[in-house]
């Protein structure tokens, strides 16, 4: 069968992956409701297209803090991926590069900070958890500074860990074969006993404020953006924190259930933000017109993360190639279909949500 779709991806990951991590993968907090909605509320919105206009060309690059990409596609930070493939955060990486677009590694990954730099995509950025220990963020932050990262994304939505119901029920077990490599000692090829129970669930710092985010910035030259934006008051705040830009995130509707999916808080926090920093997007795309919508609605660009995980398990690194590539052309066919060339051209008056919609497909 010839792959067509993200769509077609899940389908083979799921078949693929064992049950077990598939499941980690996909599930959500509490009664998944956000994690559903995530990708649902896209097909609320639908697009009202230009014709008659010179699409001939179609230009989808982006100019993110200074730097031009050739896509607004990004790859979002995602913990344990050499579950999905050997090939892991490396080989997604290597995929990214050759597309000239970010890829972000999560604090919890199983390629290394350092491993993930091997790659050579000079669009590396970092997501890093506030831990207790501020000596644990501070040493994760400097290793990705002197790695040759580019940016740090601060999750600020876990200050504790939602409640996933499957993993309760039957807590993931990760084989002995993978480890979190960021924590790797000097001298084991594992976290030190007891690490990974007590820095996931009891080592997150919970007492958080906009002063934490002021001291990640004290601390590092780099652009820090805050991850898990939902509401407007919070993206005023982020601008009046100096912060860098703003990743609007339900965190895959992983921490609180029944929170607005991504793609229904964004227009509100693009509007707080009124262009004085950039505003980035995950939660729910699976195809090129949800990249098309978010951006309509103010997004800077997008990130996607469990296509990326679908892609791996499909065929390691390549999985991931064809991942970009079928949200690109599907992008750059949205663009040429609605009528615009660039990506600067594509706005609001492209897209108009629809009270309800019903899918018999």
């Amino acid at each position: 069968m010839n792959i067509a779709s993200i769509s077609d991806l899940e389908k083979i990951a799921e078949n693929k992956l064992s049950k077990h991590i598939f499941g980690y993968y996909s599930y959500g907090a509490q009664d998944m409701i956000s994690t559903k909605d995530n990708s649902a509320a896209f097909d609320r919105i639908k697009i009202y297209p230009r014709v008659l206009r010179d699409v001939s060309n179609i230009d989808t690059k982006v100019n993110v803090f200074g730097k031009t990409l050739d896509s607004p596609i990004f790859i979002a930070a995602t913990a344990l991926q050499k579950l999905a493939h050997s090939d892991g955060e490396v080989g997604a990486a290597r995929a990214a590069k050759r597309r000239n677009v970010v890829y972000s590694l999560s604090t919890f990954s199983t390629g290394s900070i350092e491993q993930v730099a091997e790659s050579l995509n000079p669009n590396l950025w970092f997501q890093v958890s506030f831990f207790k220990d501020k000596n644990i963020t501070l040493s994760l932050i400097n290793r990705a500074e002197k790695a040759g990262f580019q940016a740090i994304i601060v999750t600020v939505d876990m200050p504790y860990s939602g409640r996933r119901l499957p993993d309760i029920r039957e807590p993931l077990t990760v084989p002995d074969h993978i480890s979190f490599a960021n924590f790797v000692s000097e001298t084991d090829d594992k976290p030190s006993d007891g690490w990974i129970g007590h820095h996931v669930v009891h080592g997150v710092e919970s007492n958080l404020s906009w002063d934490s985010i002021k001291w990640i910035k004290a601390n590092t030259k780099l652009p820090v953006l805050a991850k898990g934006i939902l509401s407007p008051e919070d993206a005023k705040l982020a601008v009046e924190a100096k912060i860098d830009g703003i990743i609007v995130s339900n965190h895959g509707g992983r921490q609180l259930d029944s929170v607005p999916a991504t793609i229904d808080a964004l227009p509100g926090v693009a509007d707080a933000v009124q262009n004085r920093i950039p505003v980035f997007f995950d939660g729910g795309v699976r195809r090129g017109t949800d990249v098309f919508k978010a951006i309509a609605y103010g997004a800077t660009a997008v990130f996607v993360g469990r296509p990326n995980l679908f892609g791996l398990a499909y065929n390691g690194e390549k999985g991931v190639d064809l991942v970009l590539d079928i949200l690109n052309e599907e992008f750059k066919l949205s663009m040429a279909l609605a009528g615009c060339s660039s990506v600067k051209q594509i706005n609001r008056s492209y897209v108009r949500k629809m009270p309800t919609y019903t899918s018999k497909l």
